[in-house]
Order: C-alpha cells, then structure tokens, then sequence
C-alpha cells in the first residue's frame, strides 16, 4: 500500500506555566536593567561627591562616565564567564547568580561613603561596584534569552525573546521616571545630599525580590535532557563557538549592532538631542522620549510574535525600511511643534521593535550546548564595540552634518535590510530548531503505513 500521510499534531500552545516563566523572568530583567542604568541619571550628582572637589568640572565629568563606560567594558568578560558556567552546570543558577550579584552592588553603591568620608578610596569603591555591576548584566541579557527560548514552544521562541526585550525596554523607563519623581519631589540640594542613593536602594531591594521570585523558575527542559545525555563536562564552551560556528557568530555581532544603535540613538541620546538640536526644554524631551518607550514596549513583543510567522529574513527586510522611514521622519520634522514630536516619536518606537526580533535569530544560530556562551560572546562584545562607539561617532559627525543621527540610523536600516537579504537565502544553514522540543523527538511529515 502507499505511504498515507498523518498529520503532525498540533504545536504545543503557551501555558500558564510558560508565562509565568516569562513574566519573571522579564520581572527580573527590567529591574536589572533598571540597577545598570540609574547610574547615568545621577552621574552629575554622583561625579561631585566622588571626586575631590578642586578637579576641573570637565575632568570630574570625564571621570565620571568613564566608570559608567567601565560597566560596558567588562560585559564581554563576565557574559564568558557566567555563559560558561551556565552551558556547563546549568541556565537557571547563572540566571539567579547574575541578579543576586546585580541587586548586592547596586546597594553597595547606595550605601557607600564619599570623597569627603573616605577620600580616593570613594572612587576606588564606586569604579568596583559598577564592575560588578557590568559583569552580572553582561550574563544577564543572553542568559535570560536562553534561558525563555528553552522553555517555550519552539514556534513561539521568536515571542519570547521579544516579550523578554519588552521587559528590558520596561528597566529603561522606570530608571528615567524614578530620576524624574526624585529630582521633582526633592531640592537640588537635598538630591545631593541623600536623596540621590534612594533610587539604588530600591533598585537593590527590587533585585532582592526578584531573586527570589526565580527561586519559583525551573531548569530549561532542554538543558536538563541536554545535561542527561552527555557524559562528563565538555570542552570549553567558547572553543566550540569559535570553531565551529564562525558564521553564526558574525550574523549575530553584526545583528547586536543594529540592536544597540538603535537602542543608544534613539533611547538614550535623543532627550539630548532634542534639547540642543531642536530647542525644546528638557522636560518635553524626556517626557517625549517616555513616550516612545512605551510604543517601543510594545513593538518589541509584537515584532517576535510576528518573526514567529513569517521568519526573520522576511521580517527584517520589511522593518528596516519602516526603520529608515520613521527614523528619518522623526528627525526631519521633530522641531515642527510638540504634538508632532510625540506622534512621530511614536512612530519611531513602534519601528525601533525591529530590535524585539534579533534575539530569535541568536538563539537559533547555535546549538544547546554551546548557546550561552555563543550568546553571551557575541552580544556582549559586540554591544562593548558599537554600544560604545554609537554616541562617539554620532557625537562627533554632528557639527559636520546637524543631521548625522539621521543618516547614522538610516545605514543601520541598510545594514538590518542586506541581514535579511542573507537571512531568507541562508536562513535553513544559519537558523537551527529551538525550543522545548529541541532534543526530543520532532513530529514527521508523513508515517508510513503498511
């Protein structure tokens, strides 16, 4: 008799348990992004009171951001470590481990003394816990993305990542708004005082919570039969990554990079921007730019739910033009009045989603037992590169060209269109099956039947 054909059973749909997954672990994710990102609020305040008080205000300014670039810098070195432990011994105690450690130095800057108390020990002290600081989000972000895409549907990864980039989006904002209700609420000189290590304190507090909101988190079923299968502790993670999968590692550098200048330009640069670019006092600036971040919150969810559908090379073709079309609006009619700044920063959130789909993409392009670490290797250094280098280069191209940011973002929109040109060609090579089913046995197309 011929072969009858049986249809494969339908895909597994998200569960309760499944969202309760992601809401904790984008929970856990927005307030350590949240404890990374204060630092940049108070960097004003905090520069004066870590510093001896006859430096030059520029070199306090320097100093200062130099040790918030100093939590970039280091994320490369402690996403190796943390993503080599966690394909090693496990996602969920790096997963734990990297918020415990975020929540412990976020207080230890809330409650550390100053110049005036401790003299150069002040800054010694501040530039150590931004380090740590920098180590624990450099394991965080693709050991959260590794850790969702492993306990959903694999139909449903692309969701996911997009909801989890939702939650660090969220970190984002609240760091903006809780910056806002302090500086509002309390004087200048208060802030200075002892109102400034308020927002740490309760960054530390929240990281605690959700420590031990992930106590209620389960081990990654693909880990867990990962970890029963093997035999014995396998070679360094990262010599796999960089010999076997050199491909999977450019795409995803080069996809970290759309993500991050997106994300610096038009998240934390344009309140700056809008101030000395377009003329608006700083109040609409960073109310505008809460605004958009709260499209963005949507977009980025969306844009997963939708490259679950359709696939990430077809996806990124069609959001990079929208990318390069609203990017561009934005910065050519901003300055037309206010209601027109909002709807276009709207605009602009919605298309900056983009972001939401390139970590359905990282996952997929390496394989369980090495995925952390080829996460963790790519993003991190990739974002230490361009995430660093985006507000440089654009800084310094502005007195040549008022509209650099513009064409900036309109190269990366080129860059993310010619990704999804490779993408729908090379796609079955470069993208793998990800998933709870991933190690266990896949429906077939057809059972013979005799």
């Amino acid at each position: 008799m011929s072969p009858i054909s049986t249809p494969p059973s339908p895909p597994r749909q998200l569960t309760r348990a499944d969202f309760r997954t992601l809401g904790l672990s984008a929970l856990g994710g927005a307030l350590e992004f949240y404890d990374f990102i204060i630092f940049v609020f108070f960097a004003g305040v905090i520069g004066k009171l870590f510093f001896p008080p006859n430096m030059p205000d520029w070199l306090v300014t320097v100093q200062t951001f130099g040790i918030f670039a100093a939590g970039y810098l280091v994320r490369p070195l402690g996403g190796l470590i943390l993503a080599h432990f966690g394909d090693i011994f496990g996602r969920k105690k790096v997963f734990a481990f990297s918020i415990l450690l975020m929540a412990l130095s976020t207080l230890g800057m809330a409650s550390m003394p100053t110049f005036a108390t401790i003299g150069i020990a002040a800054p010694v002290l501040l530039i150590l816990m931004r380090l740590l600081q920098g180590i624990a989000i450099g394991g965080e972000v693709p050991g959260a993305w590794t850790f969702v895409s492993e306990h959903v549907p694999f139909r449903r990864v692309g969701f996911a990542c997009g909801f989890l980039c939702s939650g660090l989006t969220l970190g984002i904002l609240l760091g903006s708004l809780i910056a806002a209700v302090i500086n509002s609420v309390f004087a200048p000189e208060d802030v200075a005082a002892y109102a400034w290590r308020i927002p740490f304190f309760l960054g530390g507090i929240f990281g605690l919570v959700a420590v031990y909101l992930r106590r209620w988190l389960q081990e990654t079923p693909v880990f867990a039969e990962m970890r029963l299968a093997r035999a014995g502790i396998p070679e360094l993670p990262l010599k796999t990554v960089l010999r076997d999968y050199p491909v999977a590692v450019i795409i995803s550098m080069a996809l970290t990079w759309v993500l991050a200048a997106c994300l610096v330009v038009t998240t934390l640069m344009t309140a700056t921007l809008l101030q000395k670019l377009y003329g608006y006092s700083a109040q609409i600036s960073l109310t505008a730019t809460s605004f958009g971040t709260l499209f963005l919150i949507f977009s980025t969810a969306a844009s997963g739910a939708i490259v679950d559908k359709v696939g990430s090379g077809r996806f990124l073709m069609v959001a990079s033009v929208f990318l390069a079309a609203a990017t561009f609006a934005f910065y050519t009619y901003a300055a037309t009045s206010v209601p027109v700044l909002f709807a276009l920063y709207a605009l602009m959130g919605l298309s900056v989603g983009i972001v939401g789909a390139v970590p359905y993409v990282m996952v997929r392009a390496f394989p369980a037992h090495v995925r952390f670490s080829g996460l963790s290797f790519s993003y991190n250094v990739s974002y230490a590169i361009f995430g660093g280098l985006t507000p440089i280069a654009v800084a310094s191209l502005l007195p040549i060209n008022p509209m650099a940011h513009a064409y900036y973002l309109l190269f990366i929109s080129a860059l993310a269109f010619l990704l999804g040109i490779y993408l729908t060609l090379n796609g079955g090579r470069i993208e793998a099956a990800a998933g709870i089913e991933e190690l266990g046995e896949r429906d077939t197309l057809a059972t013979p039947v005799h």
